[in-house]
């Protein structure tokens, strides 16, 4: 890989990963489907926001989106095979995150 030559691929996927909440909506939907309201409580993210993200993840298929016809209705979001296959950069991500950075003073 030449990093003077940018694969317009490799792009695509910087400018969708670099969304603002994008990289942590994947992070939390790898440990299984979650509901709406538990990803938007855990992150602290607007519900509209989330709603876009969810939305852009899953025209991207990255994530789905599962309707249960129970009263009242229930909808869980997981990650599709090709969300899945972000697993492993992740990870290293959150080892690199764990090794490399200090948290912030108010966390």
């Amino acid at each position: 890989m030449d990093p003077a030559i940018i694969c317009p691929r490799f792009e695509k996927a910087m400018s969708l990963m670099s969304q603002r909440w994008t990289g942590l909506v994947i992070y939390q939907l790898l440990t299984g489907p979650k509901r709406f309201c538990t990803l938007e409580s855990s992150m602290g993210i607007s519900g509209r926001v989330l709603s876009e993200r969810l939305k852009d993840l899953e025209n991207q298929g990255i994530v789905k989106r599962d309707v249960y016809p129970e009263t009242p209705v229930r909808i869980e979001y997981s990650l599709t095979d090709k969300g899945a296959a972000l697993q492993p950069i992740m990870k290293e991500i959150e080892t690199w995150s764990q090794t490399w950075l200090e948290p912030e003073p108010n966390q």
